[in-house]
């Protein structure tokens, strides 16, 4: 049997979350002669999370395969590689395990791609489904939590002027990914203690370098859980130090080689304006107010993300 669609969760210990997100899925609506599989990426986990898969796997229908995979090697970006490697669909849809697609999610996203040849790949809108509501102050960096909602209407995006849109809920064609994402990236997403996105934006950009275009589909609706710890003024800090020591890096793939050489003293000038202005302008908030540390932490970490990338390139050097 030929599969059209495959919805892939990659997931690290995720037995209490996993649940959720698989009940949605059994509830999905308006499917009509739709073939599509369920495949649950278990990223190295140490809880049961293969037992509940097991479990769920003797209650599923019978016309809907829910397949079960090990990835050993720890990382979203190589849970991601082995679900598209392991996927059957023409379209492989991504779902973290705190995400709760709308009941027309698998239908939307199919028909979408089907209706845009030249799509490589396609994003959900995505709303906050917080455990505590978070103050209107700090709405205003929620977006860093995977959170997009970019109005009702679908629209390409541009990556030189806005970058590109979170992993989760991001629909890509099986092809696409395998002619063009290399299986391994430099950016592997958070491991461990360490909080270094990124990965995402990576894969994009060879789907974009590529030539396929990349879209904002607000048909797909989703919930990202969020826990009220990931509101906490750590937790937030740490996420914005990860993606501003990603920043270098993604910046440069998007450069010219001729630009590359130009771009490590611009980038280092302009961010250290940048860095000193904040600091002028909220020094005096940056102990009380969460939102001002960690824009603070961002700055910083994007204006030593230089440094940081040479860095990790010697240390790789040295490895091999």
């Amino acid at each position: 049997m030929s599969i059209d669609f495959t919805v892939a969760i990659p997931t690290y210990n995720g037995k209490n979350r996993l649940p959720k997100v698989l009940e949605c899925l059994r509830s999905q609506k308006d499917l009509e002669n739709l073939k599509w599989e369920i495949i649950v990426v278990d990223n190295n986990s140490t809880d049961d999370t293969a037992k509940l898969v097991q479990e769920y796997q003797a209650s599923y229908s019978e016309h809907l395969p829910l397949r079960y995979c090990f990835e050993p090697e720890q990382g979203l970006a190589f849970a991601r590689s082995r679900a598209v490697k392991e996927a059957q669909g023409e379209f492989v849809g991504f779902l973290d395990d705190d995400n709760l697609p709308a009941s027309n999610w698998v239908i939307a996203a199919y028909k979408f791609g089907q209706e845009h040849p030249k799509v490589g790949a396609y994003s959900s809108q995505i709303h906050g489904l917080f455990e505590v509501e978070p103050s209107q102050h700090l709405k205003q960096i929620l977006f860093y939590l995977a959170i997009n909602e970019r109005g009702s209407q679908a629209h390409l995006y541009e990556p030189r002027k806005k970058g590109f849109p979170p992993g989760a809920g991001l629909v890509v064609r099986r092809q696409v990914w395998q002619e063009n994402v290399p299986r391994h990236l430099f950016l592997i997403g958070r491991v461990g203690s360490s909080m270094l996105p990124g990965e995402d934006s990576e894969a994009l950009f060879y789907i974009h370098k590529a030539g396929w275009e990349i879209w904002y589909n607000p048909a797909m609706e989703m919930e990202h859980i969020i826990p009220s710890w990931r509101l906490e003024r750590n937790y937030l800090i740490s996420l914005m130090r990860g993606i501003g020591l990603s920043r270098y890096y993604l910046r440069l793939l998007l450069l010219k080689n001729w630009q590359k050489p130009f771009a490590f003293l611009i980038y280092l000038v302009n961010d250290l304006r940048k860095l000193v202005l904040y600091f002028i302008h909220y020094h005096k908030l940056i102990k009380i107010d969460t939102v001002a540390a960690a824009e603070m932490e961002r700055l910083f970490a994007t204006f030593i993300s230089p440094f940081y990338f040479g860095k990790l390139n010697i240390n790789k050097h040295f490895k091999r």
